[in-house]
């Protein structure tokens, strides 16, 4: 397609393997068929703002980390290493805890 879908595509194909779903699983969680989410993973087709939210959420990453690669902190490189130490069952747990740690922080500083 161009090399902004291309770019797009293999953001989101390495946060799904780095989060360790499977196309399948992933396309199921973020609600769009395996072979859109192969598509756009290969730069073959775009997607809609709808579905770029969607994949995101799933992700736990903004948009715009998506369409542009800009980081939205200085710690991500050093967090996705750190991920990478867990095996497959043992991240959905580490998630679980990341998030509400980031629920408490929030609501902390609210």
């Amino acid at each position: 397609m161009n090399s902004f879908y291309n770019e797009a595509g293999s953001r989101i194909r390495s946060l799904r393997e780095i989060n360790r779903f499977t196309r399948e699983r992933f396309a199921e969680i973020a609600d769009i068929s395996p072979k859109f989410l192969y598509e756009i993973e290969t730069g073959q087709k775009g997607f809609s703002a709808d579905t770029l939210y969607r994949i995101a959420k799933a992700l736990s990453v903004s948009c715009e980390y998506i369409l542009t690669g800009d980081e939205q902190g200085d710690c991500s490189e050093e967090a996705l290493t750190a991920l990478k130490l867990f095996n497959n069952p043992q991240i959905g747990t580490v998630s679980q805890i990341l998030k509400l740690i980031y629920e408490l922080n929030t609501k902390c500083n609210k």
